[in-house]
């Protein structure tokens, strides 16, 4: 009798620490603070072609940048300013300039592969700038 109590004492308590460490494990994540990681909201470049799509959160966050990591020996930080420049081109990326700085197929993968990553195009700048065509059918001309 002793045996069959002390272990369903034991079962308990064991149930009861798993079922404690799952809980821990499905914590909201941490909430965003874009005076830590920078803003929310992507960025979407119109330069050197239209439209790629940058997110702070994926590189502060997600890969555990800070801000001095890109601001300001790569990128000034105020917004726009990068695109201004006459350098602000492929090439550039290519040669290790701006995002080619870690985008070098070492650091992270190389700016020129997986280009869809950030090139969004057309259809997307519109779909992420709220001016979408609505569908009107499956690829008809009219």
């Amino acid at each position: 009798m002793k045996k069959g109590l002390s272990a369903l004492v034991l079962g308990i308590l064991l149930f009861s620490g798993a079922c404690l460490m799952a809980a821990e494990e499905q914590k909201s994540p941490e909430e965003y603070d874009e005076d830590t990681y920078g803003p929310l909201a992507p960025i979407i470049w119109e330069k050197p072609v239209k439209s790629v799509i940058f997110e702070h959160k994926n590189h502060t966050q997600g890969a555990g940048l800070e801000c001095d990591s890109c601001h300001d020996e790569l990128f000034p930080m105020e917004a726009g300013a990068s695109a201004e420049k006459e350098d602000f081109t492929m090439q550039t990326l290519y040669d290790g300039g701006y995002c080619g700085a870690c985008h070098d197929g070492e650091t992270a993968f190389a700016s020129n592969t997986r280009c869809t990553t950030c090139h969004i195009g057309v259809r997307g700048h519109a779909r992420l700038s709220g001016n979408a065509p609505a569908a009107e059918g499956h690829g008809a001309k009219e």
